[in-house]
């Protein structure tokens, strides 16, 4: 019991770092505001379209860019200073949210301008987020980045609770405007905090060819039987698990016939679980010998949970299925993201983050997509329904036909032994 409690307590040691504190203390903020600002986007278009189809546009929209500008971007975030990157990124990011916030408040927004909004944010995520990830190891030390990045989530995922929640309640009372412009302030917040520190970025990749550098990074995966599964499971988080969250708003109104407070609420309860595994589960699962096997068995959990959801209709049910589903899949994205930097090379951290970001993002697009007709021709019930089956069945075809997955052991291991385990 209490080695257990001391695992939880060392989650939060990156804290001891100065620059970390104070990024993370911004980061938090605006966190906030971009949950804010997703749940009101989703109701201001369903209520511009009543369209389960626009909804996975919206969705589809915003990933794409993964997919063009992942190459470029994992060299960029090697080469440039990333520090400077993330204020630029965290500006236009904020900018966007003044301008849809205008757009709403002032009644001329129509679909298009969302639409747009989301090709826009999805060309700044490219480059944020290998940008990002890549800067909590310069700000922790590549000896605390797997502790860096459960913080990291951690924020994310109390921000998952407060912001849809604030949100549901703020677009009831007084209009979804009332997100974006939240949600454009908080980015006030982690801009100073980029401005008050220094990181060291060691090894910084000198000019090239981004294409060839990219290269360069996916036949390093290649090499790592164990990397590609860090690859694959954010891939079916995000096909049968996100995806799910993009058709919520039409699930809240023609399923379960309630409004926007119901919708965040939902949302705040999949925070809400998934905070409980980042300040809980996360440590103690990242501890477990049986890394693949317990990947494994975190996306059925999740796959069932989803299962759960598309059959109830009574709403404390349907908070529950949410909070369950909620509270694995931050073990299947954490676990990725700091093994896939402990196992990089220094010069490689933002290439190989962007790789697995585009991997496992770069069907997204056209996942929504697929998810927003299924849901328009046979209800989203049914949408949520199939992804949670194919979530149980892809990863049961992978425990039975991929070498080594169940028996893979990555606690204690250095990265070099990680190449040939099996």
């Amino acid at each position: 019991m209490g080695t257990a409690i001391q695992t939880i307590l060392d989650s939060f040691s990156p804290l001891r770092v100065r620059n970390f504190r104070i990024y993370m203390s911004g980061q938090a903020v605006s966190l906030i505001g971009t949950w804010m600002q997703q749940t009101a986007q989703a109701w201001v278009v369903w209520e511009l379209s009543h369209s389960p189809a626009a909804l996975g546009i919206v969705g589809m929209l915003g990933q794409l860019p993964v997919l063009l500008l992942g190459p470029f971007a994992g060299a960029w975030s090697d080469r440039l200073d990333r520090r400077k990157v993330l204020i630029v990124t965290q500006a236009f990011a904020m900018l966007s949210a003044f301008t849809l916030a205008i757009l709403v408040q002032t009644g001329l927004i129509q679909l298009w301008h969302v639409y747009l909004m989301a090709v826009l944010l999805g060309c700044v995520a490219t480059l944020d987020f290998p940008a990002q990830q890549a800067f909590l190891g310069d700000l922790s030390g590549l000896q605390h980045v797997r502790k860096a990045v459960n913080f990291n989530v951690m924020c994310i995922e109390i921000s998952r609770v407060l912001g849809p929640t604030v949100a549901g309640w703020l677009i009831a009372a007084v209009g979804a405007a009332a997100g974006f412009w939240l949600n454009g302030i908080s980015f006030i917040a982690v801009i100073l905090s980029l401005l008050r520190i220094s990181a060291s970025q060691t090894q910084r990749l000198a000019a090239g060819r981004p294409l060839k550098e990219f290269g360069e990074g996916l036949r390093f995966i290649l090499t790592r039987p164990r990397l590609q599964d860090l690859m694959l499971f954010p891939l079916m988080v995000t096909l049968f698990g996100f995806t799910n969250l993009q058709i919520l708003a039409a699930f809240t109104t023609d399923v379960l016939g309630k409004g926007p407070e119901t919708l965040g609420m939902l949302q705040g309860a999949s925070g809400a679980g998934a905070l409980l595994a980042a300040l809980v589960i996360i440590p103690l699962a990242q501890r477990m010998r049986r890394t693949g096997l317990m990947l494994s068995a975190c996306m059925i959990w999740s796959g069932l949970a989803y299962a759960m959801l598309s059959q109830v209709r009574w709403i404390p049910l349907s908070w529950a299925a949410m909070f369950l589903s909620g509270m694995v899949i931050p073990i299947i994205m954490t676990t990725a993201m700091g093994l896939t930097q402990t196992m990089a090379p220094p010069d490689m951290r933002g290439r190989i983050t962007s790789a697995r970001f585009m991997i496992s993002s770069g069907l997204q697009p056209f996942a929504t997509l697929t998810v927003g007709y299924v849901a328009q021709a046979f209800g989203p019930q049914t949408a949520i329904l199939i992804n949670g089956v194919l979530s149980v069945v892809c990863v049961t075809l992978l425990l039975l036909f991929r070498r080594g997955l169940s028996t893979w052991e990555a606690d204690g291991l250095p990265p070099s032994a990680l190449k040939e385990a099996t």
